[in-house]
């Protein structure tokens, strides 16, 4: 999942050097923590949140798969 969601949100991003994405796994759940660079958030995020909503449901999508859930959540620096 972490592999997954590197690479989307470095697609995404103008400065794709300055994305962490940390991944904590419990059981059948996968969390997901993301940074990205203050100017690249807007981008990420999408207008109403339409491309963070897309990012989580390819993450999800891909769970599925596994037979697991993933929770994906964008921090702030």
């Amino acid at each position: 999942m972490k592999d997954l969601a590197t690479l989307l949100l470095k697609s995404l991003s103008s400065t794709p050097d300055k994305v962490v994405v940390t991944e904590t796994v419990e059981e059948n759940r996968v969390y997901l923590s993301t940074k990205v660079d203050g100017a690249d958030k807007g981008r990420v995020i999408g207008k109403d949140g339409c491309i963070i909503k897309a990012v989580r449901t390819v993450l999800t999508a891909a769970a599925a798969n596994q037979d697991k859930k993933v929770t994906l959540k964008l921090e702030d620096e």
